[in-house]
């Protein structure tokens, strides 16, 4: 068994489908977030998708969004990235897309979970600082339910395993509305990460949960823990439709 697998602590927090039925998160003050599962879903559909989306929540036509993925292998970068982080060496053929969210360089695919929020910060906390560690706080949280110990690296942003990058946050806001969000590498590829400079950084690693579990949760085991995180951090109660 892997020598990082470490054993549960206690981490100080901060105050921190449209193909299948969907499920509803409620808050306190009654509003709705629908939560989709759009299993296996292309980079570019489930990019138009969160465009739409998060315009209809602007214009109050829809409430607060939930969209869950896979995606098909893609690298991203961000509106600041550097596109020499692209190496030359990385697999021929993968496509690659310059978006709109915060952040440098990317790899989104099979076996990782990558979850969008489009939510109304308004109904939350209009602070985007609260918002980021907000959601590193449910990646540590969920990790820890697998006994994994995820924390945070000073002056950067994701969830880290010792000097391993585990999950990558890159999100964008319009009048305080959110799209992109959160990758967690449960069972990818790794090596699609060596054709990258990870989020523009040299010095430190990636990592996944299958190379620190034997055996491996499946993804769907992650995306119950972490929706059920995700309410709690957000103070939100889940309830499924029928």
């Amino acid at each position: 068994m892997n020598n990082e697998k470490m054993k549960m602590k206690e981490n100080e927090k901060e105050n921190s489908i449209l193909d299948m039925a969907p499920m509803t998160v409620l808050s306190p003050n009654n509003e709705e977030v629908t939560v989709r599962d759009l299993g296996h879903r292309s980079y570019q559909t489930t990019w138009d998708l969160q465009k739409e989306l998060q315009q209809k929540v602007i214009s109050g036509e829809m409430g607060d969004q939930l969209l869950l993925v896979e995606h098909e292998p893609v690298y991203t970068l961000g509106k600041n990235a550097d596109r020499s982080h692209i190496l030359s060496t990385h697999p021929a053929g993968i496509s690659i897309f310059e978006i709109e969210r915060g952040g440098d360089v990317t790899y989104h695919g099979p076996g990782q979970l990558v979850v969008y929020p489009i939510l109304d910060l308004h109904r939350y906390r209009t602070s985007v600082s609260w918002y980021m560690r907000t959601l590193e706080e449910v990646i540590i949280q969920t990790l820890a339910r697998f006994g994994i110990v995820g924390d945070r690296k000073t002056g950067l942003t994701g969830v880290w395993v010792g000097d391993e990058k585990i999950a990558a946050l890159g999100v964008r806001m319009s009048r305080w509305v959110t799209m992109h969000g959160l990758a967690l590498n449960v069972d990818p590829d790794l090596r699609y990460f060596q054709g990258i400079i990870p989020c523009g950084i040299r010095e430190y690693g990636v990592t996944s949960m299958a190379r620190l579990l034997e055996p491996c949760p499946s993804l769907k085991e992650v995306k119950e823990v972490l929706m059920e995180v995700f309410a709690q951090r957000f103070h939100v109660r889940l309830k499924r439709k029928p």
